[in-house]
Formats: structure tokens, C-alpha cells, sequence
């Protein structure tokens, strides 16, 4: 069987799409389709059942990727250690929201890229959930940090910790609000306020509200950006309240800079995966990473 039409094969697979297959190949999509199918005349089995948008595997389909994709993420290793014989550093591609990866699993794994005669070079990519899903499964990245748990058996994921999120506001804004309220009837008075978020849907502050108040807040963002930091940031500078959590903001809740409006008795938590594409765990390099997070992520809080 021609690896070739493998690799395409498990690369439709993982992208769900022969559009986005073709996009990552670096092939046309009618390369694609053709291979697809040169593959399922081989095999006299149809792989996937085409929808409106992009393609299922079919049972057989899921089998053979199951099967041959860990082989074929070995065989690409096998090439990369064969590029850089000489060296004992190998690199690791880790992918994940910018906030999280840069303030708690890139300084993790620093440690990682000092072992003598071990050592990993670490290269970073941030996005969001689904890009860095799809580039994990693309084989763009080696480990992937999300928010949500992948669905399949091509990749697997572990929880890696919990984020509590925590209801701010700069001390002038504070002191009007009023601060330690604890009830599900504070909703309609603090949405009177501006709001700081990352997205204009408020993905944050309504995550909030449905937690903590059983509601949807009827608000929209005064600031904007797509950077926790900057919103942090724009807090401190009085821009308004915003959801932020609870590891990014503690510095500045301790330096008094900002104030915790409320203390729910149940605070609204996030999940965080550390995901690997299945088989890759055998691959010494990508192991010691994935192990090391899951130890440093016990001691965050």
C-alpha cells in the first residue's frame, strides 16, 4: 500500500474536510479526492461518507486511521531525528491559548530545554481550542493545551487543571458597585457598569453570569481585545469589570490594583486538556513533556 495515500488518507481524517486535507498537503483538492479514492478501490471499501460539510469516517475508515496513523507520526520522527543525528535536542511543538501557555506551561517546561543530554527545544503557536485541535491532528503541533476535550480516538486528552475565574473591577469602579456582594439578584445592578472581554460575544462574563447568576448578562463589551492580559490591563486603568481568572489576576488583586466583586460559594471554573495525538506518548521527547506538565499542573491553583 502506498504511504502516500496513507498520509492523505489519515490527514482527511483528522481535518474532517478534503478541502482543509488539501490546504495542509499542500495539494489541490482533486488530488485529494482522487487519492482518497485510488485508496478506497485498493481496500474495496468505501473510508468516508461525504456530507454537505466535509466527510465522516466510516467504521472501516476509523479503523485503518486508528491503525495507521501512530505508524506514520513514528515514520515522520524517524525522519526528524535522522535530519538532526548529530544533536540530542529535539523540538517539541506545543500549542495553546496565549494567556495559559505563556504564563503557566511555557515557564513549566523552561526547565526541559536546560537536561543535559536530553534536552528540548521548544517552539509555541497559540490559538484557539479548535486550531490548535486541527493542528495537533494535522501533525503541525506535538501537544495541544484546550478547553475543550477532542472527540475521537486519534487524539487523547488529560485533564490538566481547573481555572477559577474571578469577577473584577478597578478600585473606582469597585467602591461604586460595592464589593463582596453574594446573591443571584446582583446580576441586573452590575450590568449597568462597562465590561472589559476578549470577544464580543463575552464568552467570559457569560460563562459567568449563567454560573453564578442562572442568567445570560444583557451587556455588551465597552473594550474588546483578544489578550486576557490586555484586558487585565485595561481593568487596572479603570476601563470597567471584566471575568478574568484567577492565576493571571492574583498579582494584581494582592497589589490592591483591582478588587474581587464577588465571592460565590461555588466559583465558576474552566477545565484545561493536555491533548497528544494517539501514539506519539512513545516518542521519548513528546512523553517527558506531556509528564512533566501533568506533575507542574498539580501545584497550580
Amino acid at each position: 500500500m502506498d504511504l502516500a495515500l496513507l498520509r492523505t488518507f489519515v490527514t482527511v481524517h483528522r481535518a474532517g474536510s478534503f478541502t482543509r486535507a488539501a490546504a495542509l498537503l499542500g495539494l489541490s483538492q482533486p488530488a485529494v479526492t482522487s487519492q482518497i479514492r485510488t485508496l478506497e478501490r485498493q481496500l474495496g471499501r468505501p473510508l468516508f461518507l461525504r456530507q454537505a460539510r466535509g466527510v465522516t469516517p466510516t467504521s472501516i475508515g476509523d479503523e485503518l486511521a486508528h491503525k495507521a496513523a501512530p505508524h506514520l507520526d513514528a515514520l515522520v520522527e524517524i525522519t526528524e531525528a535522522g535530519l538532526d543525528e548529530e544533536s540530542a535536542v529535539r523540538t517539541l511543538h506545543l500549542a495553546g491559548p496565549p494567556e495559559f501557555t505563556a504564563e503557566r506551561a511555557l515557564p513549566a517546561l523552561t526547565a526541559l530545554t536546560r537536561d543535559d543530554g536530553h534536552s528540548i527545544a521548544l517552539r509555541a503557536s497559540f490559538g484557539t481550542a479548535e486550531e490548535s485541535v486541527e493542528g495537533l491532528a494535522a501533525g503541525h503541533h506535538d501537544l495541544a493545551i484546550t478547553t475543550a476535550r477532542p472527540r475521537g480516538a486519534l487524539l487523547m486528552a488529560a485533564p490538566l487543571c481547573d481555572e477559577e475565574h474571578v469577577l473584577v473591577a478597578g478600585a473606582h469602579w469597585a467602591a461604586r458597585i460595592g464589593s463582596g456582594m453574594v446573591h443571584r439578584d446582583a446580576a441586573p445592578s452590575l450590568e449597568k457598569f462597562p465590561v472589559v472581554e476578549v470577544h464580543e460575544s463575552l464568552p467570559l462574563v457569560s460563562r459567568y453570569w449563567v454560573s453564578v447568576f442562572d442568567s445570560r448578562p444583557a451587556v455588551s463589551g465597552t473594550v474588546v481585545v483578544p489578550d486576557l492580559r490586555a484586558v487585565l490591563a485595561c481593568v487596572i486603568a479603570g476601563a470597567g469589570l471584566a471575568v478574568l481568572p484567577r492565576y493571571l489576576c492574583a498579582p494584581a488583586l494582592e497589589r490592591g490594583e483591582i478588587v474581587a466583586l464577588l465571592d460565590p460559594p461555588v466559583p465558576p471554573l474552566r477545565t484545561y486538556f493536555l491533548v497528544v495525538r494517539t501514539g506519539t506518548l512513545a516518542l521519548p521527547h513528546i512523553a517527558r513533556a506531556h509528564e512533566w506538565l501533568l506533575r507542574a499542573a498539580a501545584d497550580w491553583s
